[in-house]
């Protein structure tokens, strides 16, 4: 049988130059190149689409949906790490593991890889809301540390400059209107149907992140202490590889790193708190599990491979 063919449109950025760096050694699939002095030759990209048969979009929202435009073959299909399309209509949302959505991946044509705030968060919330814990009105706040690389080339050079600004030597507040991109998805994935306060923290470490959703206990339905909440997430994400709750005697010392699971494709889930208020965390890579080794799981997924091959566990 033939290997199948795979594009990376937009593999000199940092989500599409590490989906490479996972499939560059794989035998079992074949790589499909664009010429350097070609890479925005638009003719040059149709082609090439349309010859792959999976397609990865590492780009902007604006040229990710100018790339599917340009898809013309039926069997292509296509992973868009863009936002552009993840509350897209006729698009699968990639976390596979969240209820019903990897039988939806392995015969989806287009799919959507989540942002790597919103795999936090949904991580922590969409279980609490499906499984009835957590009323889909509730008001829900936020927080959350990332390594700079989750920002782009432009905070990546400047947090790399040899004479960059000391402000940069201290975790800093963004998205202060409150209006971070993730948002629609986190809200559409979750069920919630209130807007979440979410406050994100950009940090002077390059991968890893946090993502924590506080909550008192009065807000929750049932699953009303720390034990229970760590029977629901063990029996949700029971058997999964990738998602898992941080055991119980793990020692800690009180802390919980952003980037202690830099360059691994996991995420881990910590239930913490009192007999009054509780602390959920997901710890993961934003350029793992937030962006390319979901895009990779994603790609095992619709091409039939063993879900976690080429993924760092």
């Amino acid at each position: 049988m033939a290997k199948p063919k795979i594009y990376i449109d937009g593999k000199e950025g940092t989500t599409g130059l590490q989906i490479y760096q996972r499939l560059g050694a794989r035998d079992d699939i074949e790589l499909l190149l664009i010429d350097e002095d070609k890479r925005k030759d638009v003719e040059e990209r149709r082609r090439l689409l349309n010859a792959a048969d999976l397609v990865f979009l590492c780009l902007p929202d604006g040229a990710a949906r100018e790339a599917v435009s340009l898809v013309t073959n039926e069997h292509t299909r296509v992973i868009d790490c863009s936002t552009a399309h993840r509350t897209a209509e006729g698009w699968v949302y990639g976390f596979p593991e969240l209820h019903g959505q990897r039988e939806k991946i392995r015969t989806a044509k287009r799919v959507a890889n989540p942002g790597c705030y919103a795999t936090g968060f949904l991580s922590l919330t969409r279980p609490l809301v499906e499984m009835g814990a957590l009323a889909p009105d509730s008001f829900v706040t936020c927080h959350a540390l990332s390594g700079y690389t989750g920002a782009g080339k432009k905070a990546i050079a400047q947090y790399t400059a040899p004479d960059r600004e000391q402000e940069l030597d201290s975790p800093r507040h963004y998205a202060v209107t409150l209006g971070h991109k993730h948002i629609p998805e986190m809200m559409a994935v979750s069920g919630l149907r209130q807007k979440p306060i979410f406050m994100p923290m950009i940090c002077d470490f390059p991968q890893g992140m946090t993502v924590t959703v506080p909550l008192f206990v009065e807000q929750l339905r049932g699953a009303r202490s720390i034990a229970a909440l760590r029977e629901l997430y063990d029996g949700y994400y029971a058997g999964s590889p990738v998602v898992q709750l941080r055991p119980a005697d793990a020692p800690s010392c009180g802390f919980i790193g952003s980037n202690n699971l830099a360059g691994k494709d996991t995420l881990q889930i910590f239930v913490n708190g009192n007999e009054e208020q509780l602390m959920l965390t997901a710890r993961l890579d934003n350029l793992g599990k937030g962006a390319s080794g979901a895009a990779v799981q994603n790609m095992n997924l619709m091409l039939g491979f063993e879900e976690t091959k080429g993924l760092n566990l």
